[in-house]
């Protein structure tokens, strides 16, 4: 058996037991995902704040719906799924309401996790990631999400298919085309220098899976 296979089989059987009426089954179930649903909500809203709020509804909400959970899909596909939907919508409400989180929570959780108190690396990582995120928060809304669940999720085109209600080869279409968008995102401005990023800056963007290695520019772009 794979880990997957373990893992599925563990949720399974918790939520068996929380529909009999164990309530310590379900605090498992919450403790067992409840920092990768909060991380999720984080990538997508940009906002601490938002994405504990959205963690504490998703699973008061998969609570009182636990009744009717009919098993046709994994649990944390199904609580992946209302946290995608219920981010998206706390971010469409900040954008209609001309709301911006000023201080990406993102970002500096990225910086610390990565810069090892080292304040040059720091600056350093801090300039390309915000340009990174920038880019990310200007994809469209569905291929940004499907980049947040592979990349920084780390499930599978079969997971994320389910989870947003399309087919595997529409992932691997919106993953394609996302990268090719950040790849070009990353490229130097025009007229300005090039320059290489050091070899541990793109070793850490790669491990957050959203640096593209930029390609040589055509001769005569500059």
């Amino acid at each position: 058996m794979t880990n997957a296979e373990r893992e599925a089989a563990t949720a399974t059987a918790l939520v068996a037991a929380a529909k009999a009426g164990d309530q310590r089954a379900f605090d498992s179930l919450v403790k067992r995902y409840r920092k990768r649903i909060y991380a999720l909500a984080l990538h997508i809203t940009g906002s601490a704040h938002e994405a504990d709020d959205i963690a504490q509804e998703v699973f008061l909400k998969a609570f009182r719906a636990l009744p009717e959970f009919e098993g046709r899909s994994q649990f944390f596909t199904w609580v992946y799924r209302m946290t995608v939907n219920r981010s998206l919508n706390v971010r469409r409400d900040r954008a209609r309401r001309g709301e911006d989180e000023l201080d990406d929570t993102r970002l500096d959780l990225a910086v610390a996790v990565d810069a090892a108190s080292n304040p040059g690396r720091e600056a350093e990582l801090r300039q390309s990631y915000a340009r990174l995120l920038r880019a990310l928060d200007g994809l469209p809304a569905d291929m940004r999400t499907t980049v947040i669940l592979v990349s920084l999720q780390g499930l599978a085109y079969g997971e994320v298919s389910v989870i947003q209600k399309i087919s595997e080869g529409t992932v691997a279409w919106r993953m394609h085309e996302a990268r090719r968008r950040l790849h070009e995102a990353m490229l130097p401005e025009k007229r300005q220098r090039r320059r290489e990023l050091s070899d541990e800056l793109s070793r850490a963007l790669t491990e957050h899976g959203l640096f593209v290695p930029a390609l040589p520019l055509p001769k005569g772009r500059w």
